[in-house]
């Protein structure tokens, strides 16, 4: 079951990619349900895992805590040192240069690697956390393979050169999912894991995602797309 969603992750970023070139005008809608799935997966089935983990191995649940936090800041980190950068250049004027486009999908791909090891992690945990968190990815890769190709292409990087890295972009989380089909981590190391997880979840969803959706186009549809994600995690997982 496993192998399934890891490599649905493929056909969901791909999608992402090529739809998001052609109905733009209606994106606001889909990031909006992403950032409410996101949010509701950690809230609805990650953060129980990480209880019961801790209560079954002994360890604080301080230390996964410490982890969440952790992967929140370190991406949080990461997107705000790449907006320094872009800042200082609008100093210069408006330019754009081909390389960031490419450094930007590249850095994409290798967190959506990351997501592929999410999903398989889940899965060594319990089915039900591996399909609550297949769900998110599955979700968020969408949105990584519109990223990738918008990233690309308002850098001026050619279509034909786009859609490469769309590519690339897509068999990241397959790679980065049948990486755990050949280890097997200990209780310790998958609490700890899953929280860092969380942390990059919650922050996808809530700092970056989400507020993505709302500079599109702000309206009450949005809002209620971000409500509709978050209850259709809490009805998967309720079922699961």
């Amino acid at each position: 079951m496993a192998f399934i969603f890891i490599a649905l992750t493929f056909f969901s970023a791909l999608a992402g990619g090529l739809l998001g070139l052609k109905w733009k005008d209606k994106m606001h809608l889909t990031l909006g349900f992403t950032a409410g799935v996101l949010v509701a997966v950690v809230a609805f089935e990650i953060f129980p895992e990480l209880v019961e983990l801790s209560e079954s191995t002994g360890m604080s649940l301080r230390l996964p805590m410490i982890a969440l936090v952790s992967g929140f800041l370190l991406f949080h980190i990461a997107e705000k040192m790449l907006l320094i950068h872009h800042a200082h250049e609008d100093q210069y004027g408006h330019h754009h240069h081909p390389t960031v486009g490419v450094f930007s999908a590249l850095a994409l791909s290798a967190h959506s690697f990351l997501d592929g090891v999410g999903i398989g992690i889940g899965f060594q945990v319990s089915p039900s956390l591996g399909i609550a968190v297949a769900v998110a990815v599955l979700a968020h890769d969408f949105t990584d393979g519109l990223n990738t190709v918008s990233l690309m292409l308002s850098h001026k990087n050619s279509p034909k050169r786009a859609f490469k890295f769309l590519m690339l972009n897509a068999v990241a989380p397959v790679l980065g999912g049948i990486s755990t089909l050949f280890f097997t981590f200990s209780p310790e190391f998958l609490n700890m894991y899953l929280g860092f997880f969380a942390g990059f979840l919650l922050y996808i969803g809530a700092s970056d995602i989400l507020p993505e959706a709302h500079s599109h186009n702000s309206s009450l549809k949005t809002v209620l797309m971000t409500i509709l994600g978050a209850v259709f995690v809490y009805i998967v997982t309720g079922i699961v």
